[in-house]
């Protein structure tokens, strides 16, 4: 299921960047330079097998961007987009009983601290996207789309939780599956695709202004997956809202780029 799953995503890859390698007598050329930086929230979780019931888990994601812009093809502007992010996700467990009811403790007589648990994970996060965006280049709004892959280097983990193992509870939970709760983090390299859209406002002698929407859907494993393994998966799925500030470095010379 993963290897189709990935040679779906890679055809999208490829047919993105299509028209960046078309005949140049079809294409208007670009050599346009812009950087900056962006920041955003991350709701993310981790898909695990066995199952882990869960809720996302809200982080952030902030870091430098650099998109070089080398073709007008037809009505497409096609660019190249490199992001360097710190991000941090991870996993919220939803814990409940049989009935869909929170699991307290049994000395918890008021129900003041339903069972709770959360893992935090920080990557430096690599996304290397081909784009392609249809409207205004220089002055006025432009809606793009952009896909490619993305690697992650983990650079630490946390954990925020009132789960005590075999502490006695007044109600059971439903899922008996907590191994994960006590694994570190085993494969610190992580690796996907991402892929997303959004608006972005230009205006001359400032700079440009993009809101996006994006989601990662991660192709390795945080935990070991051999069949001596607990768990047969364990990748991590992100949707991403994340505002980014672009300035031109180098703008092609060509009055018939609006």
């Amino acid at each position: 299921m993963k290897s189709e799953l990935l040679k779906y995503l890679l055809s999208l890859c490829l047919l993105a960047f299509l028209p960046m390698t078309a005949d140049a007598q079809v294409g208007d050329y670009r050599t346009d330079l812009a950087i900056g930086g962006s920041a955003g929230c991350v709701m993310s979780n981790v898909g695990f097998v066995p199952d882990v019931p869960q809720s996302m888990l809200m982080g952030y994601t902030a870091g430098l961007s650099v998109r070089y812009t080398c073709e007008k093809y037809f009505s497409s502007v096609c660019s190249i987009v490199g992001e360097v992010n710190v991000t941090k996700g991870g996993w919220k467990e939803d814990i409940r009983d049989a009935d869909n009811n929170p699991v307290y403790y049994a000395d918890d007589v008021n129900k003041t601290s339903p069972l709770s648990y959360e893992r935090s994970i920080t990557y430096l996060q690599i996304p290397f996207m081909a784009r392609l965006g249809w409207g205004r280049e220089r002055k006025g709004l432009q809606a793009f789309f952009q896909v490619g892959p993305q690697i992650g280097l983990y650079l630490g983990e946390s954990t925020k939780t009132n789960v005590v193992l075999g502490y006695g509870t007044a109600n059971q939970r439903a899922s008996q599956v907590v191994a994960q709760d006590t694994l570190a983090v085993q494969n610190k390299f992580d690796y996907g695709i991402a892929a997303g859209g959004g608006i972005e406002l230009s205006i001359p002698k400032v700079g440009h202004f993009i809101l996006e929407g994006r989601y990662y859907y991660g192709l390795g494993n945080i935990f070991k997956n051999s069949k001596s393994d607990y768990f047969g998966k364990s990748n991590h799925g992100q949707i991403v809202i994340k505002a980014t500030y672009l300035f031109d470095i180098i703008r092609t010379r060509n009055p018939k780029i609006k």
